[in-house]
């Protein structure tokens, strides 16, 4: 599944794309995919034009002229590919649909803009969806109201950061920061980094943590995370950038999936072990518990 970084590459690439064009058809073949009444396809996405692309968390928000917004999950193996004459645009599941003419056998949802553009949303598993609600009850879906803030807000500052985690405090640390009604986006990569980046073990229970700690791992989150972003994202086995290509984060990942190498910090030979249900990388020498 994609984390944060990885959503906020694929939102800028539809921004910069799609923001302005209008939807002259919408077809689909799966109802599980795209769940969603006729009528108000036809009255509300249907002549609608592109008002603007937004993220929360880890799913794509597209807002219509109409008042309502197209609300997209990835899943697991989704992708949005946008094709017109002169660019083809690919984020997902790397796989050879990102590249062929389109539709094909995974195509999902298919989008027809009045200048003959178009925009895919394939899915081999079917597991991800679009939905189109008004725009006013997005932030009323169940998701919506439970997941918690964004890390990278500006508004979010780091005693915020240290409460929520405290409301957890028999938890380990890495269940914690994987809690997506703690903080929003952060996934497995993500928290490997950013926990050897505090020097913090991920077994910890919250309760042990100090304020310090605290303080280092949000700087540490943010930092990691905005890196991500600048690279493309982490790409980790199933997402690309926005123009189709890996992202590099991975280049620079100190920890994650660099076991039996020596830490970038100390020398001390990188070990992987479970931790949450989930393969954690650390450095026993920096990270005790």
């Amino acid at each position: 599944m994609p984390e944060l970084p990885e959503v906020e590459t694929v939102k800028r690439g539809l921004q910069r794309l799609i923001v302005g064009r209008k939807i002259v058809s919408v077809n689909h073949d799966n109802p599980k995919s795209f769940p969603n009444a006729a009528a108000d396809v036809k009255n509300f996405l249907v002549n609608a034009d592109v008002s603007e692309v937004r993220r929360r968390a880890k799913v794509l928000l597209i807002d219509l002229s109409t008042n309502y917004t197209l609300v997209i999950h990835l899943k697991m193996t989704g992708q949005l590919v946008f094709v017109d004459d002169n660019s083809r645009f690919g984020a997902g599941h790397p796989n050879d649909s990102l590249i062929n003419n389109l539709p094909d056998k995974s195509t999902r949802v298919t989008f027809d803009f009045t200048d003959g553009s178009h925009l895919y949303f394939n899915d081999q598993r079917k597991f991800g969806w679009v939905r189109l609600l008004p725009t006013p009850e997005v932030p009323n879906i169940d998701f919506m109201k439970k997941v918690g803030p964004e890390p990278l807000e500006a508004n979010f500052n780091a005693m915020e950061f240290i409460s929520r985690f405290k409301r957890r405090p028999r938890t380990s640390i890495k269940a914690a920061i994987l809690d997506q009604t703690v903080i929003a986006g952060v996934g497995n990569i993500y928290a490997d980094e950013s926990l050897w980046g505090a020097k913090i073990h991920p077994k910890r229970l919250v309760e042990s943590i100090t304020d310090q700690e605290f303080k280092d791992l949000y700087t540490e989150v943010r930092a990691v995370m905005n890196l991500s972003i600048e690279k493309g994202g982490s790409t980790n086995h199933n997402y690309v950038n926005a123009e189709g290509k890996k992202g590099s984060y991975m280049d620079f990942a100190r920890v994650f999936r660099r076991e039996g190498l020596p830490c970038p910090r100390c020398g001390t030979e990188i070990i992987k072990i479970k931790v949450a249900g989930r393969g954690t990388h650390i450095c026993p020498h920096d990270q005790r518990l």
